[in-house]
C-alpha cells in the first residue's frame, strides 16, 4: 500500500531559508505580525489531517468512483468524502485565506499554497472541491456586488456550500467566444440561463448544501465572439430570505464523466433550464472576470502535479530501497541478501532523482509566484505590487505547463521504478499517472499556456515582464558569479539566461511577419523559459546549502540539496539545447505538411 509523509523539512527550507518569507510577509500590513512558528504550525496541522484523513480515500476513491442518479440527478461521492469533508469545514480548514470581514483567517496565499501541495498529495480527487470553491470566493470578492459578497463569502469560506466554473460546452472547448448559453434578462433584476455545460469539475456532489455556480453566457443581443461574455452566479438551491437554501433552482447534472482519473472527483454535464442567476461585473465583460478563477484555478493546477510528484516520488524511494534484484555494477553492495536494492542501479537513481528534482524546482516555483501574489495584492508601495503582478502574470502559465509536463513525466519514471508492480492498482502508482495526466489538459491546456507565455506575456509588451525576471536573473549571477563553489551552478544559469534573450529577439521578429511562427515555437519556448527559472531556483537552493554546510559539514539535508541541483544542471537543463533547436526551426516543417494530411 502506498503511504504519504508531508516534506515539511523541505517545505520549511524553500519559505524560510531561500525565499525567507516572513521578512517579505511583514511588509504587508495584515500580515505584519506574522512568523514562522505560526506558518510551521499551520503546515503541521494541516499535513496530519493529510497523511490521516485524506490519503487513506485516495486509493478506495479511485476504485470506487462517483455515482449518478439519473432519476433525481443526484450524484454520491465515494465512501468516506463527506465525512472528510465534515472534519475540514469543523477544523476551520475552508477558512484559512479567506478574508477576515467574511469569517476567515486572512492567512496569506502562500501558507494556502503550501497547505494546497500537501493536500493534492494526498487526494487529488477530493481537494478539487475545496480548491475551486475558493476560486469562487476569489472572483466574487473582486468582481462580485456588496450584496453578492455578502450573501455568498460566508458561506463558501466556512465550507457550506462549494462553488464550481462552468465554462465549457459539447461544441467549444477553449474558444469561448463560441458559447451558446443565453441568459434573458428579468424584470427583477435576475436572468434565466438556459445552454449546456461539460467537464465541470464538482458541478454535483454530496458534500455540501448549496453549490454556486459561475456561468458564462450570453444576453440577447450581444457582441460576436469573446467580447460578448457574460458571467453569472447561479446557485444550486436559490437562497430564501434568510440567506439559507431554498428552492431548487433551474440547473442540474444530466450525466457524469467516466474518466481516465480523478474518479473521486465528480466531473458533470451541467443543463441549465431557465435557471435563475445574478450578473457578476458588468455586462460583456464576463472573460475578464472569469480570468481572476481562471488564473487562480491555473496556479491550482500547478500545485496539483507537484503534490502528485512529491507521493509519487516517496513511494518510489521506498520500493527502490527495498526491492532486490540482480548485482550493483560494481560488485555487490548487499553480500547478506540474494540480491542488491535496486537502488543502487543507476537508471533507477536517474528516474528516482528526475522525480525529485521536478518536486523541488517545483515547490520553490510554486511558493515563490504565491509570495509575489499576496505581494501583488496587499504591499503598500505601487510600484512593488506592480513588480509582483508582472512576474506573476509572467509565470503563472509556467507553474501550469512546466509544472504538470514535469509532474506526468515524474510520476511515469516513478511507476517504472516499481516495474510489473508498478501497473498494478494496489501499489497506486498508476493511479498517479492516470490522475496526473489530466492536468495538463484543464484550465486551458498546455499549448495553451505556451501560447499565453509568448503571445500575451512576452512579446504583447514588448518583453518588458520577461526583461523584469530577466534582471532579477543577471543581479544573482553578479552577486554570485565571483563565488568560485557556485561556479558550476551560476555559469550555466547565465548561459541560458543569455540564449532566451537572443531566442526571445529572434521569435519576436519571426512574429512581425509570420504569426505562425510563434505558434510553431510556443511549446518549446516555454520548456526553455520554464528551465530558465528552475536553473534559478536551484542557483539559490545551492547558494543556501553550501552556507549551511559550512557551519554544519555533516548535514545530510543539505548535501542532498546540492547533489540534486548537480543532477539537475547535469542530467534535465540539457533539454534546453533541443528545445532552443525546435523553436528555432519554424513553421513550414509542420504546416508545409498538407499531403500528410491529405
Amino acid at each position: 500500500m502506498p503511504r504519504y509523509t508531508p516534506p515539511l523539512r523541505d517545505m520549511q527550507f524553500v519559505m524560510h531559508e531561500v525565499l525567507e518569507v516572513v521578512p517579505a510577509l511583514r511588509e504587508l500590513p495584515a500580515h505584519a505580525d506574522l512568523d514562522a512558528e505560526l506558518i510551521d504550525q499551520v503546515c503541521e496541522e494541516a499535513g496530519k489531517f493529510c497523511s490521516d484523513v485524506l490519503f487513506p480515500l485516495n486509493l478506495s476513491g479511485d476504485v470506487e468512483g462517483c455515482r449518478y442518479d439519473a432519476a433525481t440527478h443526484a450524484v454520491s461521492t465515494p465512501e468516506g468524502y463527506r465525512e472528510a469533508w465534515q472534519q475540514y469545514v469543523e477544523a476551520g480548514w475552508p477558512l484559512l485565506t479567506a478574508a477576515p470581514e467574511y469569517g476567515g483567517q486572512g492567512l496569506p496565499h502562500l501558507v494556502g499554497s503550501a497547505v494546497h501541495e500537501m493536500e493534492n498529495a494526498a487526494n487529488q480527487a477530493w481537494t478539487m472541491y475545496p480548491g475551486l470553491t475558493q476560486g469562487v470566493a476569489e472572483l466574487l470578492g473582486t468582481h462580485g456586488s456588496q450584496q453578492q459578497k455578502e450573501l455568498y463569502l460566508p458561506r463558501l469560506a466556512a465550507g457550506q456550500w462549494t462553488g464550481t466554473m462552468c465554462l465549457t460546452e459539447p461544441h467549444c472547448g477553449t474558444d469561448l467566444g463560441l458559447i451558446r448559453t443565453k441568459a434573458a434578462p428579468q424584470a427583477d433584476g435576475s436572468y434565466l440561463l438556459s445552454g449546456q455545460k461539460i467537464f465541470i469539475s464538482s458541478g454535483e456532489h454530496d458534500l455540501a448544501s448549496n453549490i454556486v455556480h459561475m456561468v458564462l453566457a450570453k444576453l440577447p443581443d450581444a457582441p460576436e465572439g469573446s467580447k460578448g461574455i457574460s458571467l453569472f452566479v447561479v446557485p444550486k438551491f436559490l437562497p430564501d430570505a434568510s440567506g439559507e437554501p431554498g428552492e431548487r433552482n433551474g440547473i442540474f447534472c444530466s450525466g457524469i464523466e467516466h474518466k481516465m482519473g480523478i474518479h473521486g472527483n465528480a466531473t458533470c454535464q451541467m443543463t441549465l433550464d431557465g435557471a435563475r442567476g445574478w450578473l457578476v461585473g458588468e455586462p460583456n465583460k464576463g472573460l475578464p472576470a472569469m480570468f481572476v478563477m481562471m488564473n487562480g484555478a491555473r496556479l491550482g493546477v500547478g500545485m496539483q502535479s507537484l503534490g502528485l510528484t512529491e507521493v509519487a516520488y516517496q513511494n518510489a524511494l521506498d520500493y527502490a530501497r527495498d526491492r532486490l534484484q540482480m548485482r550493483s555494477l560494481s560488485g555487490p553492495k548487499a553480500p547478506q541478501q540474494a540480491a542488491d536494492p535496486i537502488l543502487v542501479h543507476p537508471d533507477v537513481r536517474r528516474m528516482l532523482l528526475t522525480a525529485r528534482a521536478w518536486a523541488e524546482g517545483g515547490r520553490f516555483l510554486a511558493y515563490w509566484v504565491a509570495l509575489m501574489l499576496d505581494q501583488s495584492q496587499q504591499h503598500p508601495d505601487a510600484e512593488v505590487r506592480k513588480d509582483a503582478d508582472d512576474l506573476v502574470a509572467l509565470l503563472t502559465p509556467i507553474v501550469k505547463a512546466f509544472i504538470t509536463d514535469n509532474g506526468f513525466s515524474a510520476t511515469n519514471e516513478c511507476l517504472q521504478v516499481f516495474g510489473g508492480h508498478g501497473y498494478i492498482r494496489e501499489w497506486g502508482m498508476e493511479q498517479y499517472v492516470r490522475d496526473a495526466r489530466i492536468n495538463l489538459i484543464y484550465e486551458g491546456t498546455n499549448t495553451i499556456q505556451a501560447l499565453d507565455l509568448i503571445g500575451r506575456k512576452v512579446l504583447m509588451d514588448g518583453g518588458a515582464r520577461l526583461k523584469k525576471f530577466g534582471r532579477i536573473v543577471r543581479d544573482f549571477v553578479e552577486a554570485e558569479g565571483v563565488v568560485e563553489s557556485m561556479q558550476e551552478f551560476v555559469n550555466p544559469l547565465a548561459d541560458l539566461a543569455e540564449k532566451v534573450q537572443k531566442l526571445t529577439m529572434e521569435l519576436g521578429m519571426k512574429a512581425m511577419t509570420d504569426r505562425e511562427q510563434v505558434g510553431a515555437a510556443a511549446t518549446p519556448y516555454l520548456r526553455v523559459l520554464g528551465h530558465l527559472v528552475f536553473a534559478y531556483a536551484f542557483a539559490r537552493m545551492a547558494k543556501v546549502a553550501q552556507r549551511r554546510l559550512a557551519e554544519n559539514a555533516g548535514d545530510g539535508f543539505y548535501q542532498a540539496k546540492l547533489q540534486t541541483a548537480r543532477f539537475y544542471f547535469a542530467r534535465l537543463l540539457p533539454e534546453t539545447a533541443t528545445a532552443i533547436r525546435q523553436a528555432r526551426s519554424g513553421s513550414a516543417v509542420l504546416m508545409d505538411t498538407d499531403a500528410v494530411f491529405a
